[in-house]
């Protein structure tokens, strides 16, 4: 009897705990429910819809880049494209083998097609070729039914209706590199087909000519296949730029150039707004935009020309006679010659037992200072510059804007170089030499200017000594409605800071600037100057100016003496580079005009007649403005609704 209730006992206690067990189970499992269910619903809820409804963004479209007076320079427009859907095609190759028989297919086109196909879903469109030509979307769409998985479909693409007359100025989009995509933390970079500005205007006002992505709300299934659009919301396209830029004049200074390589710049003096900005060869950046191939590409980096280099702000040359102007005001300034004050020359000098020339044999006999810039006498330079001294020469060129960059809103500017003995000293080790400021008087040695900033010195010398700051972003506006009309053009705020500056003054004497302007005023208006050639026809456009000729090879001794071989007679890089600066009209300057033509030869014979023809175009332009075009983009392409 003992042992059964002993049993009963230990039964009781065993099926009490493991009651107990069961409970505490069975709590903690409704506890975890309640918890998930009750507690957590709405962030479950939030996961299983994220599972079946995806939010994605839609590319909002680019701002557009308009002239002064409205002109297009970069808009959207329609292309067509061709893809392939690898799940609805029984073999990719088979398949693209047909469609090379109509749309001739690269090797890298090929590749690139095969290695999507292999990376993302069968049902996600592999695109093949951007930008058909319509002949070729007809053809395509004809063969449609033996060209399984293939598909036509459109989308945007920037154009630049200038071309290569307008591609440095413009730039050009391209797609995001890895190093930009890792460097932004903008959702845009991560869309496969988003561009963003790479050089000129186009990068330097991508942020503002993005816009505001919109999203689209999608269902799919559990594939990521899009089962149905579920809400769309449109993005805010990106503002639209305008520039001081006159498009025309840009054309026609581009084609005055001709075949000739350089650069050239127009400056306003009054405020600072450069109207025209050229570099020659260009490039189509349109080209850029639709995707370069290999030898493509290589023909460019390989030209001698260096299309892609933005000569106008980039390309750095020795100034030439056109740095006599800087040498006169700093003489001036530092009481080292006076206006009157004349040198003889004899068509040299000479310092120790080494020889300097006077580009005229003979010389040019007794000269002040207006005659001498009239004449461009290198003779009365070399003392000149002997009297000054390179610091306070140096001095002068900084406050004229040489030496470091303009500010100018254009990516890629180089500062050109203004030498000092400091200067020599730290990047040559050697000391500076009495050789090196007579170099230093006729604009050759070490100094080195650009296009750009030789038309802003010239506006500041036309401006009486006001501190002229380049600029070529006008401002932004929201792109038009769907009625046309244009929003109010919103300024940038270093526009306003720009122009307290312009009115300062540069501290140089007014007296000493006419003296220069003086001597400007004779190269291009006295019989016999250098520049009389180049001289304006209409009196009311009277233009200043100065020459200037740049060698690039050094003329020997040797050569002298059984005679130098003519500028034409070289090898077209042994050729000294033109170089012509002036303003006009010289009563009230309205435009300054810079002219740099490489291996040009004579600034007299080449670039001064360029200056003169840019600028009359410019005042002509001026005198006469054409009415501002408010123009919608131009209608895609005739053909979509046949699509």
């Amino acid at each position: 009897m003992y042992r059964d209730q002993d049993r009963l006992r230990i039964f009781t206690r065993r099926a009490i705990l493991l009651a107990g067990g069961k409970l505490a189970l069975v709590s903690a499992l409704i506890g975890r429910m309640y918890y998930l269910q009750v507690l957590e619903s709405a962030r479950y809820r939030t996961l299983a819809d994220d599972n079946r409804i995806n939010l994605r963004l839609l590319a909002p479209p680019r701002g557009r880049i308009v002239d002064r007076y409205g002109a297009l320079l970069a808009y959207n427009r329609q292309q067509y494209r061709v893809s392939i859907i690898a799940e609805q095609t029984p073999s990719v190759d088979a398949t693209l083998d047909r469609l090379s028989v109509l749309l001739p297919i690269t090797d890298y086109e090929r590749r690139r097609v095969e290695r999507d196909v292999k990376r993302k879903r069968r049902f996600v469109p592999i695109t093949v070729r951007e930008n058909l030509e319509w002949e070729d979307v007809a053809k395509i769409e004809l063969h449609i039914p033996d060209l399984p998985g293939v598909v036509i479909d459109t989308g945007q693409t920037r154009f630049y209706p200038l071309e290569d007359l307008g591609s440095h100025l413009v730039g050009y989009v391209a797609a995001v590199s890895e190093q930009e995509l890792q460097g932004s933390d903008d959702p845009l970079l991560e869309l496969p087909d988003f561009r963003i500005g790479k050089s000129g205007v186009e990068r330097a006002a991508d942020l503002r000519m993005r816009g505001r992505a919109g999203t689209t709300e999608v269902e799919v299934n559990a594939l990521g296949r899009v089962v149905r659009v579920l809400s769309r919301t449109e993005g805010v396209a990106g503002e639209e730029a305008e520039l001081s830029i006159d498009s025309e004049l840009q054309q026609f200074a581009y084609k005055r150039f001709g075949e000739q390589v350089g650069g050239a710049a127009v400056v306003d003096c009054e405020n600072g707004e450069v109207l025209m900005l050229v570099s020659t060869p260009g490039y189509d950046p349109n080209a850029f935009n639709k995707g370069l191939s290999g030898p493509e590409w290589r023909a460019l980096l390989n030209n001698e020309y260096n299309p892609l280099t933005n000569k106008a702000i980039a390309g750095q040359y020795s100034p030439g006679s056109t740095f006599k102007t800087m040498v006169a005001l700093a003489a001036l300034e530092a009481g080292a010659i006076t206006a009157d004050h004349r040198v003889t020359c004899i068509g040299h000098t000479e310092l120790g037992n080494v020889r300097f020339h006077c580009w005229k044999k003979g010389g040019h006999g007794s000269l002040d200072l207006p005659q001498a810039l009239m004449n461009s006498c290198d003779v009365y330079f070399y003392d000149t510059a002997r009297r000054v001294g390179v610091d306070k020469i140096a001095d002068m060129c900084t406050r004229f804007g040489l030496g470091s960059p303009t500010g100018i809103e254009i990516p890629g500017e180089k500062g050109g170089l203004v030498p000092t003995r400091a200067w020599k000293r730290a990047a040559r080790r050697q000391a500076w030499t009495g050789g090196d400021t007579y170099v230093l008087g006729i604009g050759q040695g070490y100094i080195l200017t650009t296009p750009l900033q030789l038309a802003v010195m010239t506006a500041r010398i036309a401006s009486g000594g006001r501190a002229i700051k380049p600029n070529v972003i006008r401002g932004y506006r929201a792109m038009p409605s769907g009625n046309g009309e244009e929003g109010p053009l919103v300024r940038p705020a270093a526009l306003s800071t720009g122009e307290a500056e312009i009115a300062a003054s540069l501290g140089v004497d007014p007296a000493y600037i006419a003296v220069v302007q003086k001597g400007m005023d004779m190269v291009v208006n006295v019989p016999g100057a250098t520049a009389y050639r180049s001289r304006q026809k209409n009196p009311a456009y009277r233009m200043a100016g100065k020459t200037g000729t740049s060698q690039v090879k050094r003329i020997t001794m040797a050569e002298r003496a059984r005679g130098v071989i003519k500028t034409e007679d070289r090898p077209w890089r042994d050729r000294d580079n033109a170089l012509f600066i002036g303003y006009a009209p010289v009563d009230k300057p309205k435009y300054a005009v810079a002219v740099v033509v490489e291996h040009g030869g004579g600034g007299a014979a080449v670039a001064g007649p360029m200056a003169r023809d840019i600028i009359e175009f410019a005042l002509n332009r001026n005198a006469n403005p054409p009415a501002r075009v408010n123009q919608p983009t131009p209608r895609d392409d005739p053909h979509e609704d046949q699509i």
